[in-house]
């Protein structure tokens, strides 16, 4: 889900600066790609930043924001706890967000 947003929102800018984008039909997600195509892009660049300094953190993030996973799904997935998982979640979000306001 994540690189198909990512790839839209590239495509929305790429569009506006005079490249021509097919008429592609999508799910009610990818609107968010057409609406905020800056931001999306932004949000990859930073979640490859992260994936490059934590990469659990950055899998963590994508399980639950990008693949909609609870708490105790991306646990098994991750193979860690779940107080884990949601210590992680907040210190990748914390970043995330410091990185997203510096940019």
């Amino acid at each position: 889900m994540r690189r198909i947003l990512v790839d839209r929102a590239r495509r929305r800018m790429a569009a506006k600066r005079g490249e021509r984008v097919g008429g592609i039909d999508v799910e009610r997600a990818l609107d968010v790609a057409s609406k905020r195509p800056a931001e999306i892009v932004a949000l990859d660049d930073a979640l490859n930043e992260l994936a490059r300094l934590a990469p659990r953190k950055a899998r963590i993030v994508e399980l639950r924001f990008f693949g909609g996973l609870e708490v105790k799904e991306t646990a098994e997935i991750v193979g860690v706890s779940p107080d884990t998982v949601m210590r992680d979640w907040k210190l990748a979000k914390a970043w995330l967000l410091k990185e997203l306001s510096a940019a």
